[in-house]
């Protein structure tokens, strides 16, 4: 009997700024195709500036998914994010059109590709009430605590290591499981779809740099201000997750008065900067992604006719 046939996708990534939208809608239109976003932020409703969310012009009719589906101040993550785009992915599919995953989060597009698990029982909720535990408890409660359940994780963390103590008891108590059984589980599992991978950079980093300061003087004139002081205004927490994002947190603080908002335009830079070289470091890890390399500014027609080539290729 026949192996069941793997899906393929196509993902277009790269570091902020380097044009994956232009190029993921102009596949799209080639292939007759439909976009799921790979954008941590893009989920939140009401976060369309600092996010920049695509207009309906730049979509050019194409369907687009995972963009605009729960509120500022819900918790989303990685685990609701592979489980609700797979099921876009799933009935794209099953119209017999083709998913082109565009988004340059990469933690969401590897858990994705990988059909990664997750328990379904892990919630921000128990993560919360753990920290606040640790933080009456002390850590060196907690790690004891952790031995009980994990004494081989316990022994490689100190009492001061907070985040992986608490990850690693959440693991045990949502799951059943050690981190480590976890994890190895996770990795071992056979990947829920194949897919041609596309990165975009630029050939000189600091053209990628003054893309990204100049779509965050956009951003300002665009309104982000005033997106920012709505989202206050309609009662969403400065710590929710959505709050953290880079724009948000840095007008956050110019609302409170710890800075002035020419200081938070000069932040909102400079975090959007190192973002882009995390995103780069992150993705020079995955040996399968092909690069896609500007040389001077985004030229979507080149970068469609190369990806078009590799995928004859594949045939």
């Amino acid at each position: 009997m026949d192996e069941p046939k793997i899906p393929k996708l196509i993902v277009i990534t790269g570091p902020t700024a380097s044009g994956k939208t232009g190029l993921g809608v102009r596949l799209a239109k080639m292939l007759d195709g439909e976009i799921v976003s790979a954008d941590s932020m893009q989920v939140y409703k009401h976060m369309d500036i600092g996010t920049a969310k695509p207009s309906a012009e730049e979509m050019l009719g194409v369907r687009h998914h995972m963009i605009d589906i729960v509120p500022p101040w819900e918790d989303y993550s990685v685990a609701r994010y592979v489980k609700d785009a797979s099921e876009c992915i799933e009935d794209i599919l099953r119209r017999k059109k083709q998913p082109v995953i565009v988004g340059g989060t990469g933690l969401y597009i590897d858990s994705l590709l990988a059909g990664r698990k997750f328990s379904a029982k892990g919630s921000a909720v128990l993560r919360r009430t753990l920290e606040a535990q640790y933080d009456s408890l002390g850590g060196g409660a907690m790690l004891h605590t952790l031995g009980e359940f994990d004494p081989d994780s316990a022994a490689k963390l100190h009492e001061n290591d907070k985040k992986r103590i608490v990850r690693a008891l959440e693991i045990c108590m949502a799951t059943g499981m050690t981190i480590s059984q976890h994890d190895t589980e996770s990795k071992t599992l056979p990947p829920r779809y194949t897919a041609y991978k596309f990165a975009l950079t630029f050939a000189d980093r600091a053209l990628l740099y003054m893309r990204i300061d100049s779509r965050v003087d956009d951003m300002m004139s665009g309104g982000l201000e005033d997106e920012v002081f709505s989202l206050l205004d309609m009662g969403v927490s400065p710590d929710c997750t959505a709050m953290q994002a880079i724009g948000y947190k840095e007008m956050f603080g110019a609302y409170q008065g710890s800075f002035s908002i020419d200081t938070a335009v000069e932040k909102i830079k400079m975090e959007s900067r190192r973002y882009a070289k995390r995103q780069l470091t992150w993705l020079r890890r995955d040996h399968e992604i092909e690069w896609i390399t500007w040389e001077t500014a985004p030229d979507t027609e080149r970068g469609a006719e190369s990806v078009m080539e590799r995928l004859y290729e594949a045939e």
